[in-house]
């Protein structure tokens, strides 16, 4: 276990490696989702510093690009990986997404850095069969590498409204980024499972 408390313990160190629903687009700095995430964690006496890695506009396929630098910038001790958004919306491949986050898993398997996988939900833009290719690999990856999962990164959202009234509520004009208020409730819904990820023996 590295999870720690009080003054006497290094911290440790959780990198976030995203796109820009990490990266904290359209949002002051303190309403991002790292900072609010260290926000929440710091509220429940945890000793850990969070390290944002997301970058707007990020594919599964540039994450991939990034992940050695990112493991290999500090003592990370673990990492939420939340990749995938990008790559629906330009179509690509569910394949070649599962083929890039297989090898983000592989690299923080070989970096002993434990991973919180961060999927999402997606419509039928493609069609129902791309659909279910791209929501399932998440699962199955984390199953592939005894890794924790959080099925879908906007469950703080729809679990509170409708998805319709969560979209008006809680997102930015563009329908796609939360705003500060709904990335409070996506911190809110995802910190147990963070939590629980540093607390792993």
């Amino acid at each position: 276990m590295f999870l720690t408390t009080g003054a006497a313990a290094e911290p440790a160190t959780l990198v976030a490696l995203g796109d820009s629903l990490t990266q904290g687009y359209g949002l002051s700095v303190d309403e991002g989702f790292v900072p609010q995430l260290q926000a929440w964690l710091d509220g429940q006496g945890v000793e850990v510093a969070v390290i944002n890695a997301g970058v707007s506009g990020d594919t599964t396929a540039g994450g991939l690009a990034r992940v050695g630098w990112t493991l290999g910038a500090g003592d990370v001790d673990a990492m939420i990986v939340a990749l995938g958004g990008n790559d629906f919306l330009r179509g690509l491949d569910p394949a070649a997404s599962r083929e890039n986050l297989s090898g983000i898993l592989a690299a923080a398997t070989e970096a002993d850095v434990r991973v919180l996988l961060v999927g999402i939900t997606v419509a039928d833009n493609y069609g129902p069969d791309y659909r279910a290719a791209f929501e399932a690999m998440y699962a199955e990856l984390a199953s592939q590498y005894g890794v924790a999962l959080f099925p879908d990164f906007f469950e703080g959202l729809t679990a509170t409204s409708r998805i319709s009234e969560a979209r008006t509520a809680y997102m930015q004009p563009d329908g796609l980024h939360p705003n500060g208020e709904g990335v409070k409730l996506i911190v809110e819904a995802i910190g147990p499972a963070v939590l629980e990820l540093l607390r792993e023996e």
